[in-house]
């Protein structure tokens, strides 16, 4: 079962770890670049955002008053996260779809001209890229329209889609970075606990959003990485255990992931067969209610009275001669009805053959909030050391290979950043607080291990 599930999952596994490595990569690369210019620089002011509401850290405070402010903080933006959620779960609910997918653009919009602009300064300025504020303000701007067509708007190539939203998701982590050190690290625990809470607990606002969504057969009402496979799913092989792997975000972050599986569709499609079935037999009931009502009819209308007496006169043999017809008929309706139920019987497979081409069309969906707590982490990682990057970057794709594995073997909604953020900070404090210092002191000493 092992060897069937690494078999039919890796290719989905490549699918989203590249991206996730490739959001990570640039986070890094902007961080280093960007250390010394304002304002991402990690000894400039922190900037004061809905994740620090409560407590702003200062280098003199002492440890305790930095990790009290820092619970107060993520439990603030936790509970922040949560009612938004319910809102857009209530939203959805009652069908303010347009609210929300115009809310999505201006979120878009915003993020890519505004978060993405100043990003895009402070590179100009850091390398002294010669250019005149017209084309500058014409490149963002077309920038920012292409980005938010390419993600809300059909017809669009996927690489330009999914481009958008690495580029999204790197311009957010990138400004997150900007949060002291120890509301993020905090921060990335409060999350990764609520994420698990939010879509596994009975009565989450993600698993409500999840549920809500698959009933009514439509997407997401979120900004969702969609990595589309390469390669047609397996269709008719008994062996495969993976059928779809469906993932989807709200603002807060987290990942909703749901499998579909082969058994589940025959199922569906052998429930399909049955009801030409149970149509037949109201037919027929339908046929005999009309009968009698007839025959009802014909015994009250004076034009039929030589039949009532004929039939009077011999009942026995009128009512077996009666049981015949009956027969008879229920016999022509089956004959009749037996193509149309195999035509119905035909139809409804090949609906099901569609709806399994599109299932397998779909792929991955991994949440935009996924990518940019993990550039958080290995963005935060790269203030510190490149050995914490690589613990860290290793951890994270660690995490999101478990995750992915784990679907394919529940067949249920599970989030995505719970498992990769455990083992990030984990290994990121180990690195820090065991692995450096003894690394770094025997290469000093010219020592081999």
């Amino acid at each position: 079962m092992e060897s069937s599930i690494l078999e039919s999952i890796g290719q989905e596994i490549i699918g989203v770890m590249s991206p996730v490595s490739l959001c990570m990569l640039l986070v890094v690369l902007l961080v280093y670049s960007l250390s010394d210019s304002n304002p991402f620089s990690s000894s400039s002011a922190p900037i004061r955002t809905a994740a620090n509401l409560v407590y702003l850290e200062n280098p003199s405070d002492t440890t305790a008053q930095k990790l009290e402010g820092a619970l107060l903080n993520a439990l603030v933006f936790v509970i922040l996260i949560a009612i938004v959620t319910f809102v857009l779960v209530l939203l959805y609910y009652y069908n303010f779809t347009n609210f929300l997918k115009n809310y999505m653009r201006f979120s878009a919009f915003f993020v890519l001209g505004t978060m993405g602009g100043s990003i895009f300064l402070s590179i100009i300025q850091h390398f002294s890229i010669p250019i005149d504020s017209i084309t500058c303000f014409l490149l963002l701007f077309n920038y920012t329209i292409v980005g938010v067509l390419s993600m809300f708007s059909g017809g669009m190539p996927i690489v330009l889609r999914q481009g958008y939203m690495v580029s999204l998701g790197i311009i957010v982590a990138t400004w997150f970075t900007k949060l002291p050190e120890w509301t993020t690290w905090v921060l990335l625990v409060a999350l990764a606990l609520y994420d698990l809470v939010a879509v596994l607990a009975p009565g989450g606002p993600l698993k409500l959003l999840v549920e809500l969504a698959s009933s009514r057969d439509e997407e997401l009402p979120a900004l969702v990485y969609e990595a589309r496979p390469t390669v047609s799913r397996n269709e008719g092989n008994p062996r495969s255990t993976l059928g779809l792997l469906v993932a989807g975000v709200s603002d807060s972050g987290s990942v909703e992931l749901q499998a579909v599986s082969n058994n589940n569709v025959r199922r569906d499609g052998a429930e399909n067969r049955r009801s030409p079935e149970y149509t037949a037999i109201q037919v027929r009931n339908l046929e005999y209610v009309e009968g009698e009502r007839n025959r009802d009819e014909g015994e009250r209308s004076p034009l039929v009275g030589h039949s009532r007496e004929r039939y009077s006169s011999d009942s026995n043999s009128s009512a077996y001669s009666t049981v015949i017809h009956n027969r008879e008929s229920e016999a022509s309706v089956d004959e009749e009805m037996s193509p149309l139920v195999d035509l119905l019987g035909m139809d409804n497979e090949r609906e099901h053959e569609r709806r399994d081409s599109v299932v397998a069309s779909r792929g991955i969906k991994l949440g935009l909030g996924d990518f940019v707590f993990y550039s958080v982490l290995v963005g935060r990682a790269a203030m510190y050391d490149l050995m914490t990057v690589y613990a860290c970057y290793l951890a994270i794709i660690s995490g999101l290979g478990c995750t992915l594995i784990l679907l394919s073997v529940c067949h249920r909604a599970l989030p995505a950043l719970p498992i990769s953020i455990t083992l990030g900070v984990i290994f990121y404090f180990l690195t820090r607080l065991l692995m450096e210092p003894f690394v770094v002191g025997m290469a000093t000493n010219l020592m081999m291990f």
